[in-house]
């Protein structure tokens, strides 16, 4: 799938051009040990290759395009504490490129590639060192002006045109995402049938995470959110550090990350696996909520309407349960309802879980068309310090899904999850009767 990427991303690139996408780069974690790594979602949609140290080159001049992989070359004793390296040759072979030259030799290769283009594209001010090297490169070819060399004079984000490209997603994406989708759904089951009261958070986390890496998908796509009665209230709470109490909600916003896709489903569910009846009439109002924004979901429509129609189902139904008070149209305009609910219906999802992709302004929002993939994600939180009757207090709810854009409309990618009230009740009497 890389190499037709590439073929797409050349077609929009100017005769007398040079790209340049840097590849991931490790970070340190505590004295020299290094954080898990993982690639940069751009070079990994353009390469398919998942070493740090690495550039990609794309060059189009009058006659052809060419892919220039840099990388790190081959050493054994590196390989013997830190692991494989694929090395210039297999670059070539392996993974279709044109060429591949060592790393180290990047800035002496890009001189020669970039003397007499006349248009530079890369991730502007995103990557210090990246910056650092080009800008070298640049001004080494304006210093050589007198000898005949020519620096680009037209510098454009890579940005630009490769974050509209991963916006709509291809068949093989569309795959993975359902795949990450299935994948986290799976162990969001898993925390409801092993939930239990006087569980720790992280203890509920380790049952989900675990069920992740049975079915494929060591990492997630973000830290796992567990949070248990009044935490549910902090929209990215992950210390997950506190013990679940029995008659106290548990909200998870977790997602696996599968082959470089994400994969992020938020449930609520009771902690002894039976809803209140305040928390049953709350829960009730962000599901209906939820399943008419995923209803709006189709080609044409815009997130921004979806949210506007959320929030004013919400309204309405919180005025009727007592938790506000007047005119839903005032309280919408003056913003009350923040109080309640502070985030937007949903995000582009994909390579990242909150995906690259333009969203327009409010007087001019981004239509939604087929392929591309969105949260729907309603939520209300009522803090304990809130201005309602106390049996409202410190329950926070959201509940998400991954939605696919569709010619006919939305398709659920996270839909095995229970979400009904009886579903879920049903689910967490089960497993508690054969657990």
């Amino acid at each position: 799938m890389f190499k037709p990427r590439r073929a797409a991303f050349f077609s929009k690139m100017e005769k007398n051009s040079l790209a340049v996408i840097p590849a991931g780069r490790e970070k340190i974690r505590n004295n020299d040990c290094e954080f898990p790594f993982r690639q940069s979602s751009d070079f990994h949609y353009l390469t398919g290759f998942n070493e740090p140290g690495a550039c990609l080159v794309l060059l189009k001049d009058d006659e052809s395009c060419k892919a220039i992989l840099f990388n790190r070359k081959k050493d054994k004793s590196a390989e013997v504490w830190h692991g494989y390296r694929l090395g210039q040759s297999a670059a070539v072979s392996e993974l279709g490129f044109d060429s591949a030259f060592a790393i180290e030799q990047f800035e002496h290769h890009l001189y020669e590639l970039m003397d007499g283009l006349t248009t530079l594209i890369y991730p502007t001010f995103q990557d210090a060192e990246l910056d650092k090297s080009l800008s070298a490169v640049v001004n080494k070819l304006r210093g050589s002006a007198r000898k005949g060399a020519v620096a680009p004079t037209l510098i454009i984000d890579s940005s630009r045109i490769l974050h509209e490209m991963r916006l709509i997603k291809s068949e093989s994406e569309i795959e993975l995402l359902s795949q990450a989708a299935e994948i986290s759904a799976s162990g969001h089951i898993r925390a409801m049938q092993s939930c239990r009261s006087g569980m720790w958070e992280y203890q509920l986390q380790a049952e989900l995470e675990h069920e992740f890496a049975l079915q494929g998908a060591p990492a997630t796509a973000y830290n796992s959110i567990v949070a248990g009665g009044e935490s549910a209230c902090i929209l990215h709470y992950t210390e997950n550090n506190r013990k679940l109490r029995d008659g106290n909600l548990v909200l998870i916003d977790a997602g696996a990350e599968y082959q470089g896709y994400a994969g992020d489903i938020t449930r609520t569910f009771p902690v002894n696996g039976v809803f209140s009846e305040p928390q049953e009439k709350l829960y009730q109002l962000v599901l209906d909520v939820q399943r008419s924004a995923i209803s709006q979901v189709k080609p044409g429509a815009a997130l921004i309407d979806i949210n506007k129609n959320a929030v004013q189902q919400l309204v309405d139904g919180l005025i009727e349960l007592g938790l506000m008070q007047g005119d839903s149209e005032v309280l919408i305009k003056d913003e009350v309802y923040k109080n309640f609910y502070m985030h937007g219906i949903g995000h582009y999802i994909g390579l990242d879980v909150h995906d690259v992709g333009d969203y327009g302004t409010l007087e001019n929002p981004r239509l939604l068309e087929v392929g591309m993939v969105v949260t729907i994600e309603p939520g209300l939180y009522v803090g304990s310090d809130a201005d309602v009757d106390e049996q409202w207090r410190k329950i926070g709810i959201r509940i998400e899904d991954d939605v696919l854009v569709t010619e006919h409309g939305a398709e659920v990618l996270s839909a095995d999850v229970p979400k009904s009230i009886t579903e879920i009740e049903a689910l967490m009497a089960d497993a508690k009767q054969h657990g």
